[in-house]
């Protein structure tokens, strides 16, 4: 048992693919981001990546493919595999939209707008979209209606968020039955 949640468990094999070996200051090796480990013995740092790495090939294997690319979309780090899973959203979410607003639409949602990147706060490893990218105006050429507009938006969002979720249900019979979830409580 390793994981406190499905959710975490996804995050962190996620992230897994960004993770550096590179060589840390000591305040850096001490902190541990994410929530608290369970009670029991401890992991090491390179049975957790290695775990992560299982668990990303396991999920990517068992998942269908629109729920893996949601999930990526949604929660991955990694710039080339966001902007692919987008890409691969796309077809697959049916819209009365064009094809430009569908596809700025799914790239808003998986990149959302950041506060403090204004110069506060580095995005290094980050997609920063630019402000205007959100102003829904740019999604449609045709200037259709801005009640339209935001209907699509919902519809569009409303969908993919319908597949986290049930990717999420399944990633989580997937990690049940790897027995990789700590067990809750009755």
């Amino acid at each position: 048992m390793i994981y406190s949640s499905t959710l975490s468990a996804v995050v962190s094999a996620l992230a897994a693919e960004c993770i550096d070996s590179t060589a840390k200051q000591a305040w850096q090796k001490l902190y541990q981001a994410g929530e608290a480990r369970p009670a029991g013995p401890a992991i090491s740092a390179e049975d957790r990546m290695t775990a992560d790495c299982w668990v990303f090939a396991r999920l990517h294997h068992g998942l269908k493919p629109r729920h893996w690319h949601a999930l990526v979309a949604k929660y991955s780090t990694h710039k080339g595999r966001k902007v692919e899973a987008i890409g691969k959203l796309c077809p697959v979410v049916a819209t009365p939209a064009p094809a430009l607003f569908l596809h700025k639409a799914i790239t808003a949602w998986a990149i959302p707008p950041l506060k403090g990147v204004d110069g506060k706060r580095s995005t290094r490893d980050l997609i920063v979209l630019p402000r205007e990218f959100y102003d829904m105006n740019t999604w449609d050429t045709d200037g259709r209606p801005e009640q339209t507009r935001r209907r699509w938006r919902l519809g569009i969002h409303k969908v993919l968020e319908e597949m986290v979720c049930e990717a999420l249900v399944e990633a989580e019979k997937i990690l049940e039955a790897e027995g990789v979830l700590v067990e809750r409580a009755a």
